[in-house]
């Protein structure tokens, strides 16, 4: 499968020029943002862990390792990518213990920038943003034109596609998980479960943004959509009046598509005909994930950029800084700026 068909069309004009990304680890870097105090004491060590080129879940194993502990007592929020450098929170639960000595843990790829008790563990999903520090190399663009889409697109938002890394290589997370939805079965593995119905319910999401997007409506508000704040899990129907709210044009309150379950959409409108034909064409799919105890959720169509802020550190190389919230790609950001090469191709000539 190919991007477009894991993804779907771009909201705005095409690309402004093409670079590299993640030519070095430190080309990608996020940070991740949990606002919680931390009480000093407990049975919970959390630890301030930069990684690199090493995934979230390798790491929690050499700090489980170094600890003495299984690996189910690690807790961390998200998963983070492994091609890059990345700063998370981790959890170990440690009733009754001192802290250990984790210097084991720690070598090229990881380091333990601080630790602190507290009285619970980290839960998934606990942290409510993400900040971003990405390095666009080897840069070949039309300066005015991405000058022009970096100022639209820090006013309109992005919309918030699922990025091409939770669909695994060439969407085979996608063909696997069909073979599956097809025998009416389920993966043993428990992190294969988890990887293949998170890779559905994505896939099906962009399905209906890819939609909105070719309609032009994923950035507005249509009668029957289900609307959500930005860091809201709840959502409500919209009527006509709430079609207007200013709150949409502030980009706090979105349209939201569906993460498809059990239970009803309650969508209406242009919203649910587009959920019910494509319930329609991929019937496995959604029976699938229903049968598996997902429930019905909602996500924003809509990506609000927090604090976008860009220059070059030479005519080459754009940096960016933003705010995304938990769970969304800074890969879709990029995406409507230039279009990314391999490391190592690039085009001949500069415009700038």
């Amino acid at each position: 499968m190919n991007e477009l068909q894991l993804l779907g069309p771009r909201a705005f004009q095409g690309p402004c020029g093409t670079a590299v990304l993640k030519a070095v680890a430190e080309d990608f870097q996020v940070d991740e943002v949990l606002d919680i105090p931390l009480a000093g004491e407990g049975e919970h060590l959390w630890l301030w862990v930069e990684k690199r080129e090493l995934n979230t879940e390798d790491a929690a194993k050499r700090i489980a390792k170094a600890a003495g502990v299984p690996l189910r007592l690690i807790s961390y929020a998200g998963l983070k990518d492994r091609q890059a450098l990345t700063r998370q929170w981790f959890s170990l639960h440690l009733p009754g213990k001192s802290d250990p000595d984790l210097s084991a843990a720690e070598n090229g790829c990881l380091r333990i920038l601080k630790q602190q008790r507290h009285t619970r563990k980290l839960q998934r999903g606990a942290h409510s943003a993400n900040g971003f520090t990405l390095r666009l190399t080897q840069l070949v663009a039309d300066r005015e034109a991405l000058e022009q889409r970096l100022r639209q697109i820090a006013v309109q938002g992005v919309p918030n596609y699922f990025g091409l890394q939770r669909f695994g290589f060439e969407g085979g997370n996608i063909a696997h998980a069909r073979h599956f939805a097809d025998e009416k079965k389920l993966p043993e593995k428990r992190n294969v479960r988890s990887r293949l119905l998170s890779a559905v319910r994505s896939y099906l999401f962009n399905k209906i943004l890819a939609e909105r997007v070719q309609e032009g409506t994923w950035n507005r508000a249509l009668p029957g959509d289900l609307l959500a704040f930005t860091d809201s899990r709840s959502f409500f129907l919209a009527d006509e009046p709430q079609c207007s709210d200013p709150r949409l044009e502030q980009l706090d309150l979105h349209p939201t598509g569906p993460l498809w379950g059990a239970g009803i959409s309650g969508a209406g409108g242009i919203e649910q005909a587009l959920e019910q034909v494509l319930a329609q064409q991929e019937p496995n799919l959604v029976a699938w994930l229903a049968d598996a105890g997902m429930t019905h959720e909602r996500r924003i169509l809509r990506l609000p950029i927090s604090g976008l802020s860009w220059h070059y550190p030479e005519s080459d190389i754009l940096q960016l800084e933003f705010v995304l919230p938990a769970g969304c790609f800074a890969t879709v950001v990029v995406r409507e700026l230039v279009d990314l090469l391999p490391a190592g191709q690039t085009e001949n000539t500069c415009v700038f």
